[in-house]
């Protein structure tokens, strides 16, 4: 499984990295998990959320 950075995924997505910020602290936006203060996204998780079959994100799991 490859984990992304924002920096990363908004790169690739267009998002901005403090739009995926803000959706972190709504509860919104594609899943992602913290692994130690870092916070990581799925590659998996990403190509779901932009096809749109991520009914909710799954946010804040601890690595």
């Amino acid at each position: 499984m490859e984990w992304m950075t924002a920096t990363k995924v908004a790169n690739e997505t267009g998002f901005a990295v403090q739009t995926l910020a803000n959706w972190r602290v709504l509860g919104k936006g594609p899943a992602f998990v913290r692994i130690g203060r870092s916070v990581r996204y799925s590659r998996d998780e990403i190509d779901r959320f932009m096809r749109g079959d991520d009914d909710e994100a799954h946010t804040g799991a601890e690595a």
